[in-house]
């Protein structure tokens, strides 16, 4: 059993468009979105029965394969790593989201079902008119919804490279949230091989190993509670950390990821990147392309080279996608020579 944090997520009710982008997103930082799905059809069809909105779903399903995931009934859903990290502790296949929905259906009343999940489908590919049934008020349209499908399972923590507005359709959902600042005290397992592509935190929430990981308890110090009732949203700025935990045996959720970041600007590639170029020179070299990149990445004075010619400004200058373009270019050449 998770303790619940001392902080709550705050809530805004009669959420807008105009109000999400003027008075919600500037804050960057989470917001429960009371209701703001609550008209939809699919969650007044979950609100009849389950059944009921299966066949909601079942109608916009193509039959085109999706990745399920299940676990043995003693994970008790939680999908994650086995003890040793050389491997996951779930099993994946190939299957179709109305299979799921029967299953689901078939184990409602079961006590030891196995934890089941289809996790992010996308609407236009596996369930198209879904979004056009249940239109989401805050984004353009072109921003779909993927749905989230399954059983009390428990996705680790993690953090995606998005913004993310969350709808609970059916089921009540639990997130459990850290500021991206918090990312060292979370102790971040292998970059390689991840659960489902994000980075997540190694720190089991239900019983933390303290002595393992002595800075989680200053994560835990910022961390905060949002609970979500069918029709609810819940709003996750880029980068935020969260552990989400659906607490009934049939939970549909549909998230919405966007990132305003123009497409060229790829951090995560950086990153890597530093972490193989920078992480391990020794003290003083490093302190010293700290104030290199101080200089040129973080700080205030961005871009840095606004005292040259605009036209003899280069990298230093603004990135736009031909630079990009260009750059990357040149980083493929230098990485591909011997060293």
């Amino acid at each position: 059993m998770i303790p619940d944090p001392d902080r709550r997520t705050p809530v805004f009710e009669a959420v807008t468009r105009e109000s999400f982008e003027r008075d919600i997103r500037p804050l960057t930082r989470p917001a429960i979105l009371k209701g703001l799905v609550s008209h939809w059809p699919a969650v007044e069809a979950g609100r009849r029965s389950e059944a009921a909105l299966a066949d909601h779903i079942r109608a916009f399903d193509t039959g085109k394969p999706v990745r399920v995931v299940s676990t043995e009934p003693a994970l008790q859903g939680r999908f994650f790593y086995n003890d040793d990290l050389t491997a996951l502790n779930f099993a994946q296949r190939p299957g179709t989201v109305s299979e799921v929905l029967d299953r689901l259906l078939a184990d409602l009343a079961a006590i030891d079902a196995p934890g089941l999940a289809v996790q992010a489908a996308p609407e236009p590919d596996i369930l198209p008119g879904f979004g056009a049934a249940n239109p989401q008020p805050l984004l353009d349209r072109n921003t779909f919804a993927r749905l989230w499908i399954g059983n009390a399972v428990t996705v680790q923590t993690h953090h995606d490279l998005y913004e993310n507005i969350a709808c609970a359709v059916a089921g009540r959902r639990r997130f459990i949230l850290f500021p991206p600042s918090r990312t060292r005290d979370l102790y971040v397992g292998p970059f390689e091989t991840t659960p489902a592509g994000a980075l997540v935190s190694m720190v089991k929430l239900e019983a933390p190993d303290h002595a393992r990981f002595p800075r989680f308890a200053d994560a835990w110090a910022e961390a905060e509670l949002a609970d979500l009732e069918p029709g609810d949203a819940l709003y996750i700025p880029y980068m935020w950390w969260h552990h989400v935990r659906s607490l009934d045996a049939f939970s549909v959720l549909a998230n919405y990821w966007w990132n305003p970041a123009p497409a060229h600007l790829a951090p995560m590639p950086a990153l890597i990147h530093a972490m193989m170029a920078v992480r391990d020179l020794p003290a003083d070299q490093r302190a010293a392309w700290a104030g290199m990149f101080e200089a040129f990445v973080f700080g205030p004075e961005t871009p840095a080279g606004r005292h040259l010619p605009p036209g003899r400004q280069g990298i230093q200058g603004p990135m736009d996608a031909a630079a990009a373009a260009q750059v990357r270019e040149i980083l493929a050449r230098t990485l591909s020579q011997p060293q």
